[in-house]
């Protein structure tokens, strides 16, 4: 995983609240086998909307999502937050988000920033009157700025170190591996055992 401490982009501004797992990714997209290959599926049925935000070219290529109240809230699907990963996101701005879809967010370096209503709403003002408005997510300093304005935000130290350092799951695991190996020496043959490099 990717390092992630200051990320400078547009936003596209989402004007819905509870945008769920499903609407994210529909369940009919859900059966990939490959997690880069899920940028089509994103919001597919909104963005059958002509008018949907996705579709306006000038929030085309924008890497922030400036999102309502409970998103990604529903199911643990894990796709959601590939499809916005490769569609382009790093960053989603949001009130609240679904518990499993930030924790989704965090293993796969999406950094998921809560703000109060009032400061998405002026992000959602500033972002609608000029698309090109760089908004730059700042990990290290806690902050997003948008033109002159600047938003504070809060985030768990031991979530920020993970993203800061680039360790997911698997990499916090290896940082241990002399000591896994050295445990598996020394098992009874007996037990089962796990086998390096096996995909």
């Amino acid at each position: 995983m990717e390092p992630f401490t200051v990320h400078t982009g547009t936003a596209v501004p989402l004007r819905l609240s509870n945008v769920d797992t499903d609407q994210l990714v529909p369940a009919r997209f859900a059966a990939g086998a490959s997690r880069t290959a899920y940028a089509r599926a994103l919001l597919h049925d909104r963005r059958a909307e002509p008018g949907f935000v996705l579709n306006r070219p000038e929030y085309h290529g924008a890497t922030i999502m400036v999102a309502g109240d409970n998103f990604g809230c529903g199911s643990s699907r894990e796709m959601a937050v590939w499809a916005l990963l490769n569609y382009g996101f790093r960053v989603i701005v949001a009130p609240s988000f679904g518990a499993i879809f930030r924790g989704n967010s965090l293993k796969n370096g999406l950094l998921t920033v809560t703000l109060p209503a009032a400061a998405v709403e002026q992000l959602w003002h500033a972002v609608e009157a000029d698309p090109a408005l760089a908004v730059t997510a700042d990990l290290a300093a806690l902050s997003v700025t948008a033109g002159d304005v600047r938003h504070p935000f809060e985030f768990d130290e031991y979530e920020r170190w993970r993203l800061l350092n680039g360790l997911d799951d698997i990499t916090l695991t290896e940082r241990h591996l002399d000591a896994i190996e050295a445990y598996e020496r020394t098992r009874r043959p007996a037990l089962p055992t796990v086998t390096r490099g096996v995909a």
